[in-house]
């Protein structure tokens, strides 16, 4: 049986496999964005505590995610189901591209269109919200965009903890020693990746020419 013969055979298994695989993506993502823009911006209003939340992100970064998947395990609550857990790694993978493009957009903001800002009188919330945002957001969304295709990679780990996705297939063909199978993992978890990348991108470009136009 070729792969495309066996994608069509188990094609109810992709799609319940693949789905699981977006839902942690994008719950993950839902979750870091929430996080990880207000601390970028925290961080630019508070200077002081730019080392040290960036330091954090990146510390997290350099920890193997079989590892940090090892650590939850004994988490109150967490530990106890694989999907919280691997929603939870991912979301803190997630964090370092979004805080530092936020930091990084927003700080890169021309100053002199801040002092235009301010001396028509607008507040500071008023200049975050129509002026350093706007212009930060093809930064942001770059972040955004790193951190879901990165998550989409580690999301296949998570299959290692129970938690489902399209590693299920790539675990069980390994210990199976089944090509198919880890291909029918590898392949649709590669192609969400570049939909994703594409998608993002595009949306990227857009907001930069929106810039550029303002």
């Amino acid at each position: 049986m070729s792969f495309w013969d066996f994608l069509i055979a188990h094609r109810q298994e992709v799609l319940s496999l693949t789905v699981e695989h977006m839902t942690l993506v994008g719950v993950s993502i839902f979750f870091a964005v929430l996080i990880g823009i207000p601390l970028g911006i925290l961080i630019t209003r508070v200077p002081r505590l730019s080392k040290a939340v960036l330091g954090s992100a990146n510390v997290i970064q350099t920890i193997p995610s079989l590892a940090l998947f090892g650590f939850l395990l004994f988490a109150p609550w967490i530990g106890a189901r694989g999907a919280r857990m691997a929603i939870l790694a991912l979301t803190l993978y997630a964090l370092l591209p979004l805080i530092r493009n936020t930091y990084a957009g927003i700080r890169n903001v021309d100053p002199a269109v801040v002092e235009a800002g301010r001396a028509m009188g607008m507040t500071d919330r008023q200049l975050l919200w129509q002026v350093e945002l706007p212009l930060a957001s093809g930064v942001i969304m770059a972040g955004i965009r790193v951190a879901t295709v990165v998550s989409i990679g580690l999301a296949t780990i998570a299959a290692a903890i129970g938690a489902g996705g399209l590693g299920e297939f790539i675990f069980r063909g390994l210990s199976m020693v089944n090509t198919q199978l880890i291909l029918a993992g590898a392949v649709p978890a590669a192609v969400l990746a570049l939909l994703a990348d594409v998608g993002l991108g595009a949306l990227e470009r857009r907001l930069g020419a929106l810039k550029g136009r303002a």
